[in-house]
């Protein structure tokens, strides 16, 4: 499946399990990627278990399901979050049948959605947690991919079973590593390190540090209140670490703009089986 080629970079943020830090990640990412200029969409890709809009304390009257169900103009369902560029596309709640989509519900998706890309500078999609076909799917569609775990051995065995799948099934083997709720810098090289090790010595590729964000209580405090944390604690120590990661994702941007213009904005990928 090819789309529309513009200036959009297509970002999916993983992780192996859930409880990570993921979508609040993916939230004040691309939070900060808007207030530095950059217009975004932020696409909530756990189809049956949504969570983006709780986060952000929305409503919204419709979602993709929507999209499937009907002949509905995409920019009918996207939710302008923020004036002048941060906008969200939700998904269901509870519809176990989106979880599971084979190629053609995917590329009748996305054929759907494709008027909707252009204009942004990033497409943020926070895909659900784990190993499923569609998870894999939509993964492996974009320019990049962030892994995100934790310093938790069970983290780090499930980010590398993630990578491992998306190596032998779609033929990826681009990842960028953020490392969530470490102490210090010495705790995010030594659980990178380790996630880095296996890797290389069983899958005969090395993923990339992007960074780390450190252990905040105030990422608590901004879920409950349902605000981004760099909206809510521009100051706190988490915030300037994904400010940090944002300014590094804009120069990747920068680094692959031929790549993102000469090619679409997400492509279809074939399983190897």
């Amino acid at each position: 499946m090819n789309m529309r080629t513009n200036r959009t970079l297509s970002v999916s943020v993983l992780s192996g399990k859930g409880g990570v830090g993921k979508s609040n990640i993916a939230l004040n990412l691309g939070y900060c990627m808007f207030r530095g200029g950059f217009p975004l969409l932020l696409m909530d890709c756990d189809l049956g278990l949504a969570n983006l809009d709780v986060l952000m304390g929305v409503a919204p009257e419709n979602n993709m399901q929507n999209l499937l169900d009907s002949d509905m103009d995409p920019r009918e369902i996207a939710v302008h979050i923020e004036p002048g560029g941060f906008d969200f596309l939700p998904a269901a709640s509870g519809v176990p049948e989106l979880v599971e989509m084979d190629s053609d519900l995917r590329a009748m998706l996305f054929r759907k959605l494709d008027p909707l890309f252009t204009g942004y500078d990033y497409l943020f999609m926070d895909i659900g947690a784990g190993i499923n076909p569609t998870v894999l799917a939509f993964g492996a569609m974009t320019h990049v991919r962030l892994i995100i775990v934790t310093p938790e051995p069970t983290s780090l065995t499930d980010s590398y079973a993630l990578m491992k799948v998306l190596a032998t099934q779609h033929g990826v083997r681009d990842f960028h590593v953020i490392v969530n709720q470490v102490e210090d810098k010495r705790e995010e090289e030594i659980t990178f390190r380790r996630l880095a090790a296996a890797c290389d010595k069983f899958l005969g590729f090395t993923p990339h540090l992007l960074g780390g964000i450190r252990h905040d209580r105030m990422v608590t405090e901004s879920v409950r209140k349902q605000k981004p944390l760099l909206k809510m604690a521009p100051g706190s120590p988490a915030a300037q670490d994904m400010f940090a990661l944002a300014v590094k994702l804009q120069r990747m941007r920068v680094s692959l703009r031929d790549k993102i213009a000469d090619g679409p904005f997400l492509t279809e990928t074939k399983s190897f089986f």
